[in-house]
């Protein structure tokens, strides 16, 4: 039987590892597919319009907030960021699960949206604090000015931990990429998430009084 979509959001501090969970659960199921944000930002190089972003102009972004097409925005840096609420709806309607890799303020709008009641949320924690600067270092990407910024942020992220449904420790990569896909098993069997079983338990009904006639 059809069932509605989740909009799956997924947070965490940087170098938590949700970008390889993220990535390893959409690997575990092809169907789940990465919300396509829209921006105000101009396109890079190799950059397509609908894949990596939805590229739109100041005056068209604001038109979309204005007339409640986006399910989170923010403006960063002088450039606005958001999801669009029309491709996530449709992909609902037809079962197919979308995934949200947002920050906590991302996540609370979309919480508080028309579609907040298909929302399952996912807070991913790291070991400890050590482990987390130990993996922000290894990544050999960042000077010591923006390890020392992604940390304050990284306190200020996990401060809004209770906020979410479901929080992962990832002290273990592939026991919690096990407990994610659990998580999205679980929720996907949810009574409201199937919304033929009303018409399925009538026809049951029926057979009992049929049964009952004969």
């Amino acid at each position: 039987m059809p069932r509605r979509g989740l909009l799956i959001i997924l947070s965490s501090p940087s170098g938590a590892g949700k970008s390889t969970l993220a990535r390893g659960l959409m690997d575990w199921d092809s169907e789940i597919r990465f919300s396509v944000s829209a921006t105000t930002r101009a396109p890079r190089p190799g950059e397509v319009d609908g894949r990596e972003y939805y590229f739109r102009t100041r005056t068209e972004f604001e038109a979309m907030i204005a007339r409640g097409e986006m399910l989170e925005h923010a403006e960063v840096f002088g450039n606005f960021y958001g999801s669009p609420k029309g491709p996530v709806a449709e992909a609902m309607a037809q079962g197919r699960d979308t995934l949200f890799d947002i920050d906590w303020q991302g996540g609370q709008q979309v919480r508080n949206s028309s579609l907040g009641q298909d929302v399952v949320s996912i807070f991913v924690l790291p070991p400890s604090i050590a482990a987390l600067d130990a993996r922000l270092r290894q990544r050999g990407q960042d000077s010591e000015d923006v390890i020392a910024q992604r940390m304050r942020q990284s306190r200020d992220e996990i401060s809004h931990w209770a906020e979410y449904d479901y929080v992962l420790i990832n002290d273990d990569l592939d026991a919690t990429a096990a407990r994610l896909r659990r998580i999205i098993e679980s929720e996907r069997l949810r009574r409201q998430r199937q919304p033929e079983l009303t018409e399925f338990v009538r026809a049951l009904n029926r057979e009992f009084e049929h049964r009952a006639l004969d």
